[in-house]
């Protein structure tokens, strides 16, 4: 027994080392450097990252019977991609904030960002409210009556097909609502400068809610009466921009010119602050005109890289002819011509972009561009005071872009299939659009005129929209205007009741 004992007593030592030796090898040290580097909650994660993809794996598995199929793999990219263009089109109205404050003085800039910025939460409400079922409810070839505040879950209610063959109804609405606010937005760069931001408000929410949904379910909904006869605006020439362009037109006319605009009847320059965030204005609506042209395609298919290019042909080639014809007319290449002929042809080539040729493209852009330097100087020789180029870029242009599908469309246009029943049926579209946008628009105007009153007084003017309407400044601390005393006395600045004489300008 003592042997024995004094045996297993002998045998635990050399376990207990034999185990030691093992730990303290050199292979394991890389190991030991690893662990030592973790915490103990890190370590602990090990064995739970294993049981989750041992979980994952078994989900998988068991799932193999239910694969996706091809149509809902489609109906998945389809809703994806319009998600993703009508976050494009949202991100426009940064586009128009930045080109209509770079082109307006600086003691409106705070105004000017203030309404791009709240009538878009202004029209996703409205359109959410009523403005989509307006358009797109099931009702009548004039108006939709049903499906208010998004509140019918069954697609047919807004003319969609059902999931995967139809969008969900959820980013239907987004980016549609997208497109509402774009109308809005088109009114502010016309009226800018001199309209009370009240009255903008309430005029935007009408527009919206009422006129713009209206007019579009004439043409893009499943039972609307210009559709059904054959009216061609794939992606809103006349729906969204003629819309904006004509309520804008009547706004400036009811408001009238601001202050030294004419002097003896003549029209007078009155440059804008700042060019550079104009421009960054035009560059971040070009690449948002990438979700609104190819956006209305509503699916991921082989036709959106093509519209994209008619669209990107288009711009480019206004952009040109805009350049040289400024250049020609009035001896220097202007770059708000530049900004607005680029603006121009994106604008014309929205009605047609799914179905013209490359050339078409590039002669509908080309003419886009030319209009508007001519547009430009009709409306100021009229007394239409539209600081920004809104009225040319978005109704005129607007107007050309829904007649060029009836001149270019592949299958219908006169110059390309020698028919003009196209054309004659763009011209009705174009006419009852544009009645019943400045019908409403004149009448919404009007009342609010008499009422409210839409001009601000002319001291408030003088003084700035930033201060009279909202109380600051967009440069505080920085001087507003160079008003700069002769060289003999060292540059110091002019005083600063010089200063605020000189800020009208």
């Amino acid at each position: 027994m003592k042997n024995k004992g004094t045996l297993v007593k002998s045998r635990r030592p050399m376990a207990h080392q034999a185990s030691r030796s093992s730990w303290d090898s050199p292979y394991l040290e890389p190991f030991k450097a690893i662990a030592k580097s973790f915490s103990p909650y890190w370590l602990a994660c090990i064995p739970l990252t294993g049981i989750i993809i041992l979980v994952w794996h078994t989900a998988a598995v068991a799932q193999d019977s239910a694969a996706p199929t091809p149509a809902e793999i489609q109906g998945t990219l389809n809703t994806i991609w319009v998600l993703v263009a009508a976050i494009l089109v949202i991100f426009m109205n940064a586009g128009f904030g930045m080109l209509e404050t770079g082109f307006c003085r600086q003691k409106n800039a705070v105004n000017i960002l203030s309404k791009n910025l709240i009538v878009f939460a202004l029209a996703t409400i409205a359109f959410w409210a009523i403005g989509f079922s307006f358009m797109f409810g099931k009702g009548n070839a004039f108006i939709g009556l049903s499906g208010f505040f998004l509140s019918n879950e069954d697609p047919a209610t807004y003319g969609l097909d059902p999931f995967p063959a139809g969008l969900p109804i959820s980013v239907f609405f987004l980016f549609q609502a997208a497109f509402a606010g774009t109308a809005a937005t088109i009114v502010s760069g016309a009226v800018a400068e001199r309209i009370k931001f009240l009255d903008f408000l309430i005029f935007s929410i009408l527009i919206v809610g009422v006129s713009y949904s209206i007019t579009g379910h004439w043409v893009w909904s499943s039972d609307g009466w210009l559709g059904g006869m054959g009216f061609s605006d794939f992606a809103g020439s006349t729906v969204v921009h003629s819309v904006g362009g004509w309520a804008a037109l009547m706004g400036a006319a009811f408001l009238g010119p601001r202050s030294g605009k004419y002097e003896n009847g003549e029209p007078r320059a009155i440059p804008g602050h700042n060019m550079s965030i104009a421009t960054l204005g035009c560059l971040i609506l070009w690449i948002g005109w990438f979700g609104f042209n190819p956006g209305s395609e509503l699916a991921a298919s082989e036709a959106v890289p093509y519209i994209a290019v008619t669209t990107n042909l288009a711009a480019a080639a206004g952009g040109i002819t805009a350049t040289l014809t400024a250049w020609l007319k009035d001896g220097k290449p202007d770059l708000s011509m530049i900004i607005n002929g680029i603006l121009a042809g994106l604008v014309a080539i929205t009605a047609p972009c799914n179905n013209v040729t490359y050339l078409s493209a590039v002669i509908i852009g080309a003419i886009g561009g030319i209009i508007v330097v001519f547009s430009v100087s009709f409306f100021d020789n009229i007394k239409i005071d539209d600081p920004v180029g809104a009225i040319s870029v978005h109704l005129v242009n607007g107007i050309w872009g829904t007649l060029a599908v009836g001149l270019f469309a592949k299958d219908s246009g006169l110059f390309t299939a020698g028919s003009a029943g196209q054309l004659g049926t763009q011209i009705i579209g174009i006419l009852a659009i544009g009645g019943f946008t400045v019908l409403f628009s004149g009448i919404v105007w009007f009342v609010l005129k008499l009422t409210l009153g839409i001009r601000v007084t002319p001291e408030e003017e003088l003084e700035g929209l930033d201060i009279a309407e909202h109380g600051m400044e967009a440069y505080a601390g920085f001087v507003k205007e160079s008003s700069v005393i002769p060289s003999s006395s060292m540059g110091n600045f002019s005083s600063t009741t010089d200063m605020a004489s000189s800020s009208e300008f």
